[in-house]
């Protein structure tokens, strides 16, 4: 089975779209992504990806303009009784080289970390997920000494409210978005900086369309 999905995004200042296409081959899934600057101008490189995955182990990323390969191995063993994931990314452009992990508790409950190697950029978040609607996730930056908060509420089945504050940048977002199989799905967002003295708010708009063939 072939799947493919188109992914529109907009803004004042500017507007972008992407496409992927993704297929099945025995254990493994084969994936190629490109963006309008791809096919802008005429065919191109630019914007290209390429992918091969195997589902809960591993996915190996190629980025073809920057000859550029992304390791990502995933894992998972259990602690205390309790399953930790655990997901090692290494970008070799760039030698960055991430660890993270999240031991789910319980279905309400879940804890992660991340760590960049190299860096004193260490981030740890709690999940908490009240009533099977509301989600509250509190999160701490080492490296920025500074609190991140995030509340989202479940509506209407596929709707989704999210609500962000980052204390360090003083900003302010809220985000409203649909996953729906059948009529495609959006996310409508806007940010405001509360520390600028004219707080203009920036608009995003973003539209996804999901086909199997």
């Amino acid at each position: 089975m072939m799947k493919a999905s188109f992914k529109a995004r907009y803004e004042p200042d500017k507007a972008a779209a992407g496409a992927t296409v993704a297929f099945n081959a025995g254990d493994f899934k084969l994936r190629a992504s490109m963006t309008d600057a791809t096919v802008v101008n005429g065919p191109c490189l630019n914007g290209l990806a390429l992918a091969v995955e195997k589902p809960g182990f591993f996915i190996i990323d190629y980025n073809v303009p920057k000859k550029d390969f992304r390791f990502q191995f995933m894992n998972s063993i259990r602690v205390a009784e309790k399953p930790l994931n655990l997901t090692y990314i290494h970008s070799k452009g760039d030698s960055r080289t991430i660890l993270d992990g999240n031991l789910v508790i319980d279905s309400a409950n879940k804890v992660s970390a991340s760590h960049v190697f190299g860096t004193g950029n260490t981030k740890f978040k709690y999940t908490y997920l009240h009533g099977g609607l509301v989600t509250f996730e509190p999160s701490y930056d080492l490296g920025k000494n500074a609190w991140d908060f995030a509340v989202s509420r479940k509506a209407y089945g596929d709707d989704m409210f999210r609500a962000t504050y980052q204390t360090s940048s003083k900003n302010l977002g809220l985000e409203w978005s649909r996953n729906s199989k059948v009529n495609g799905s959006f996310k409508i967002s806007t940010s405001v900086n509360l520390a600028e003295e004219r707080k203009i708010p920036k608009l995003c708009a973003e539209t996804t369309w999901d086909f199997e063939m």
